[in-house]
């Protein structure tokens, strides 16, 4: 019985190299380095997310488009709370000021 090869179900996958992820804002695939990584913060407030453009720090984080339009959508879908698993609304002022230095 020759068994016949199915294809793939992402067929771009091929033309991603390296380690890929998925932004929480526009859903689109893109690879580590293309994303800007965000945890949630240590400080005291509960829903603090911050930025970690080196990828090195502990804990659960999530990707996002260094874009001002996916962190608009990240924000509106709530996707900061469901990715880092937050308790509280998710505070963004620190990946805002981020975004904004990098646009400029």
């Amino acid at each position: 019985m020759v068994r016949e090869r199915r294809p793939s179900a992402c067929p771009d996958q091929g033309s991603l190299t390296g380690p890929v992820r998925t932004c929480i804002g526009c859903r689109e695939r893109a690879t580590k380095s293309e994303l800007l990584r965000v945890v949630k913060g240590s400080g005291t407030t509960a829903g603090a997310v911050v930025p970690d453009p080196r990828g090195s720090a502990p804990g659960r984080g999530a990707h996002l488009h260094p874009t001002t339009e996916c962190l608009e959508l990240a924000v509106r879908r709530r996707a900061f709370a469901r990715a880092l698993r937050l308790d509280a609304k998710a505070e963004v002022g620190a990946v805002e000021d981020h975004i904004a230095l990098l646009c400029t």
